[in-house]
């Protein structure tokens, strides 16, 4: 049974990839869904009371303990979002995994987009003038900028069961050294998601994080999808999205071209 590794991003936790777990774990993948340091628990209890230390969370933190999971489970498939897709670009590039699946990702060696929402909410996050202070997720932003496409009782409703606080430190060090990878370099089969309503991570950012990807031997593809947020993984039609990246991976998984070499014996 092939292994799946599920990454978060930032402001949700392991109680986002619910749907998607229980998907892949029909489809008859073996499904983790790790969480990471100091996001553990009930997202409600997580926003009344913020963990200590929460502020000064890393990106190199956050790896870390993602990366013990991988290597734990011998080249697993993995799917992340947000800045789990950046993790999961950085996880595929060091060849610690069989293939990858990022969506709305936060793109590699500090490449930006001069899309307004993009601008702001990255300015708002990762301002340098609020120190370590861990930055709170609300429920009027969560609907602007992460659940836009939502009514607003349905935005609240998601940010109620899903949304945490987070800290500025971790997009930070998306945007330096720690967030690099090797775009040159062959890699394993990568499929890069974007929702083209994204208010944090504009889907031609997206776009452009797949253009820049130039070995041809390697697969890597784009699928935008029209009407889709920053909260594509859960917002109504996510299903689509998650069957989009169960065809690519059985299309192009290493699990999948051992079958197909099986069968032309």
């Amino acid at each position: 049974m092939t292994d799946v590794i599920f990454i978060h991003g930032m402001f949700q936790n392991d109680t986002s990839w619910a749907g998607w777990v229980s998907r892949f774990s029909a489809a008859g993948y073996n499904c983790v869904a790790p969480v990471w340091p100091l996001h553990e628990g009930d997202p409600r209890e997580l926003r009344e009371n913020p963990p200590e230390g929460l502020g000064d969370l890393t990106l190199v933190d956050v790896l870390g303990s993602i990366e013990q999971v991988v290597r734990a489970h011998d080249r697993p498939i993995v799917i992340g979002h947000s800045v789990g897709g950046l993790i999961t670009q950085i996880l595929l590039n060091r060849g610690l995994a069989s293939a990858g699946v990022a969506i709305d990702s936060v793109a590699p060696n500090g490449m930006v987009d001069l899309d307004w929402g993009f601008i702001k909410n990255s300015t708002i996050i990762a301002n340098p003038l609020m120190g370590n202070s861990p930055i709170k997720m609300d429920a009027k932003t969560f609907h602007s900028a992460f659940a836009n496409t939502l009514s607003e009782q349905a935005a609240t409703q998601a940010f109620e069961a899903t949304a945490t606080h987070d800290s500025r430190n971790v997009l930070r060090g998306c945007m330096g050294a720690d967030g690099r990878v090797d775009v040159d370099a062959p890699h394993g089969p990568l499929l890069l998601i974007g929702g083209e309503e994204d208010q944090i991570i504009p889907a031609h950012l997206t776009e452009k994080n797949f253009k820049a990807y130039t070995d041809q031997g390697s697969v890597t593809e784009f699928a935008p999808f029209a009407g889709r947020s920053h909260f594509i993984c859960n917002e109504a039609g996510w299903e689509e999205v998650a069957d989009c990246a169960l065809a690519f991976l059985e299309a192009n998984s290493s699990a999948s071209s051992a079958k197909k070499a099986a069968l032309a014996d």
